[in-house]
């Protein structure tokens, strides 16, 4: 026979939900005052800095280097005369291989944004360790086969790397697909980040140098950018859209949005307060807002219209 329960008892029983709640609010209350620690140690919250890439129905998030490393690869790709399916593929390996860190370890010898290995002739453990160095000894290996562009990713990828698991690309192709059209231009204003702190330095105080700026263009898209410094606003380095040669209004827009986004991908490194170009312009001090419509000056005109020139501004 069932003992009849008391009716303390049956009071404890009732409070037990409450007290469930009670502790469930106490958790997360814990949790927040543990969070508002962090950010007022730290100056800013864990999802601040970093980098996204969105296109009409879809999103991918970067960090800073890792969008930084994205595109030196696109960069490099431009320098070449490379189509956006060569980046397409370099990014889809380097996504696999590495998740676009430019890792100092990996199996036995293998290192960098590909896990090339010196031991398999693809330079010194420093070479490799270059970005720019890297992506060019694996658009040297991709060039040489037959036909690459029409290939299954998969297939370009694995005549290149020759890996254990060559189907393991193919899930990067849809992400590498997404921020290759940011990277090439063909998406206009698709890649933006943000620096981690709303002030017009986003260094941490340190300034940026236009000559750093210029080196590293001209180091990664070689001599299809050419920037100037001359007639500029202070800190501002100038480089021309149109492609090397000429080419249509299309061509030149694109290129100018390809340097854009490469000089946002880079604004951490390169200590980048602003980025002009096309009526357009992204702010460091600003950078949770993304691209904006750039101020216009007293005449009418606008700061990012840059007479066919994207303007990149280090921070002072």
């Amino acid at each position: 026979m069932p003992v009849p329960t008391s009716g303390a008892s049956s009071g404890r029983d009732q409070n037990r939900p409450r007290r469930r709640a009670l502790k469930a609010l106490s958790a997360v209350l814990v949790l927040a005052a543990a969070a508002l620690v962090v950010y007022e140690l730290t100056g800013k919250s864990s999802q601040e800095a970093g980098c996204v890439v969105r296109s009409d129905d879809d999103t991918l998030k970067l960090t800073q280097s890792q969008a930084a490393n994205a595109a030196t690869i696109a960069a490099v790709a431009t320098a070449r005369g490379l189509p956006e399916r060569a980046v397409t593929i370099a990014l889809a390996t380097a996504l696999q291989e590495s998740r676009l860190d430019n890792l100092d370890h990996g199996d036995r010898d293998s290192l960098g944004l590909f896990q090339q290995r010196p031991s398999q002739g693809w330079g010194t453990a420093q070479q490799i360790l270059d970005p720019v160095y890297s992506t060019n000894s694996f658009y040297d290996s991709l060039v040489k086969i037959d036909g690459y562009s029409r290939l299954p990713l998969t297939v370009a990828a694995q005549k290149v790397q020759k890996s254990g698991y060559p189907q393991a690309y193919a899930k990067h192709e849809a992400d590498a697909t997404m921020l290759s059209a940011a990277l090439v231009g063909r998406k206009a204003g698709a890649l933006s980040c943000r620096t981690g702190a709303d002030k017009e330095d986003s260094a941490g105080g340190a300034p940026g140098d236009p000559a750093v700026v210029t080196t590293l263009l001209e180091r990664e898209f070689g001599t299809q950018a050419r920037p100037k410094t001359a007639g500029e606003p202070a800190r501002t380095v100038a480089v021309p859209a149109a492609p090397a040669g000429g080419g249509a209004a299309g061509d030149t827009v694109r290129r100018g949005w390809q340097l854009a986004q490469w000089s946002v991908a880079h604004a951490h490194d390169l200590k980048v307060a602003a980025v002009s170009f096309n009526g357009m312009q992204w702010q460091a001090a600003r950078s949770g807002s993304g691209w904006r419509k750039a101020p216009e000056d007293a005449g009418g005109n606008s700061d990012g219209a840059g007479g066919g020139f994207v303007r990149i501004t280090v921070a002072q």
